[in-house]
């Protein structure tokens, strides 16, 4: 496993969201992008050049990058009426099998792939491998609902506890000491994890084991492997019951943060605690590196940032595709579809659906080795 790097690039602009995205076969489809039948084999409407993509992309994984998702079929299969976008928000784990299954043209997540997991991958790229493509960066807010509650701060080695289930009350001790004048109550903690696998919990454990090693013994894995608590499928279930539960704490996407949730603020080396924003975690992603080979492009990620504003719960989506031996009915839609993502109007889209651009140093690495698909 591995994640993110330096320099920055603060791009936004329009957008909404929508449905889906990518792959293969003629399979049907959970969350969709619209398409139309007809039209010009080669069609460009602003960046997008959709040039001989056609027929239907389908493609499953992250939950987390659904919202980015849906902005960018919207906008894409607009431009390219002869490509059908399907996505299926089924999870980081289930996409990368779906890929090295041969199911999906590619898979989002958010985790870079193992060595197990690229070995799988050679079997379906024919002299080649699946490799990482990070297009998505944002933060994994942690909400709550306590009512009486407005504001909390929490640390690593508290928030460890709390997911570790030895921290039941909301008037424990340690809580009450990050919150000092907070009325905090006798109500149990109801901590929800991730039910499937997933790579937002594989992002959020790495944290807890980075900053608070102490307290949490378990070693990150896309799977939850801490005792107790109760579960909920995808980040769209769990920020449901978040809104849902009394007493209830759990960690998702910022962009899953709307509609009354509450998110914490983040105690970490810097002066002042930080809270979960596209910004902050804009300033995080920035230090992350790529320690990825040859075309490969993971990165890691600095769990324990101590500059003031640096958000250090934060996770990198990526697009996983053949960096050679891609199918050939589906290589130029997959290629046509991945270029939009990583181009200026592609990641501009990202701030207002809730997530951070990649920094101008990775992302134009992600369009050289885009291009180069084969």
């Amino acid at each position: 496993m591995k994640l993110q790097r330096k320099n920055r690039r603060a791009l936004a602009l329009g957008a909404l969201a929508v449905s889906g995205a990518l792959a293969l076969t003629a399979c049907g489809s959970d969350d969709t992008g619209g398409n139309s039948e007809g039209g010009a084999t080669t069609q460009q409407a602003g960046s997008i050049e959709c040039g001989d993509a056609k027929g239907r992309l389908q493609a499953s994984g992250s939950s987390a990058q659904k919202n980015a998702i849906d902005a960018w079929i919207k906008q894409y299969t607009a431009a390219c009426q002869n490509v059908q976008v399907n996505y299926r928000p089924d999870g980081s784990g289930a996409g990368i099998t779906a890929f090295t299954q041969g199911q999906t043209a590619f898979a989002g997540s958010d985790s870079a792939l193992d060595p197990e997991e690229i070995e799988a991958s050679k079997k379906v790229c024919e002299g080649g491998q699946g490799i990482d493509l990070p297009m998505v960066g944002g933060p994994i807010a942690v909400g709550f609902n306590v009512p009486g509650v407005d504001s909390l701060t929490l640390d690593a080695p508290t928030l460890a506890k709390i997911f570790d289930t030895r921290i039941k009350k909301w008037n424990d001790p340690a809580i009450a000491k990050l919150n000092p004048g907070a009325k905090l109550p006798d109500l149990q903690i109801q901590a929800f994890h991730r039910s499937d696998e997933s790579g937002t919990t594989d992002n959020f454990t790495k944290y807890l084991k980075a900053a608070a090693p102490k307290d949490w013994t378990y070693e990150p894995e896309k799977a939850w492997k801490a005792r107790g608590g109760q579960s909920a499928n995808g980040s769209s279930g769990l920020a449901q019951q978040v809104k849902a539960t009394s007493g209830a704490i759990g960690y998702f996407e910022l962009s899953y943060a709307k509609d009354g949730i509450t998110t914490v603020d983040v105690k970490t080396g810097a002066a002042q605690p930080v809270k979960a924003t596209i910004e902050n975690a804009t300033a995080a992603v920035g230090a992350a590196k790529v320690v990825g080979t040859g075309k490969d492009l993971a990165l890691e990620l600095d769990y324990t940032p101590s500059a003031d504003n640096a958000y250090p719960i934060v996770l990198v989506t990526y697009e996983i595709a053949c960096d050679k031996g891609n199918k050939a009915d589906t290589l130029p839609a997959t290629k046509s579809f991945l270029t939009y993502l990583a181009s200026e109007d592609g990641q501009g889209l990202l701030a207002d659906a809730g997530y951070a651009p990649m920094p101008a140093e990775i992302i134009s690495k992600v369009r050289e080795t885009v291009s180069g698909l084969s």
